[in-house]
């Protein structure tokens, strides 16, 4: 039974990679696409724009992902969880 729920957490964690890199990847795409447009067509700069805007959500789901900051990540809620399960009992 315990082997079956750590096959499934191991399911979701690599969903949730999966899915950090399908963004990933869009991102590069599509700001490729947009740095081509911009620089074949006349006018002022502007690919910048959506390079930096969607960047820093790319930025914010790798710390959600990989848990980088480590602050109110996945092992923070689980800390969390055993704390005031333990407040819990001494009470």
């Amino acid at each position: 039974m315990e082997s079956d729920e750590r096959y499934r957490r191991a399911k979701r964690r690599v969903a949730v990679i999966k899915s950090f890199y399908i963004h990933l990847f869009t991102y590069i795409g599509v700001i490729t696409l947009l740095f081509i447009i911009d620089f074949l067509t006349p006018g002022g700069w502007w690919f910048y724009w959506p390079l930096l805007g969607w960047g820093i959500a790319v930025v914010a789901h790798a710390f959600t992902v990989f848990g980088i900051t480590g602050f109110l990540g996945s092992g923070w809620e689980e800390r969390k969880i055993r704390e005031l399960m333990d407040k819990k009992d001494s009470e």
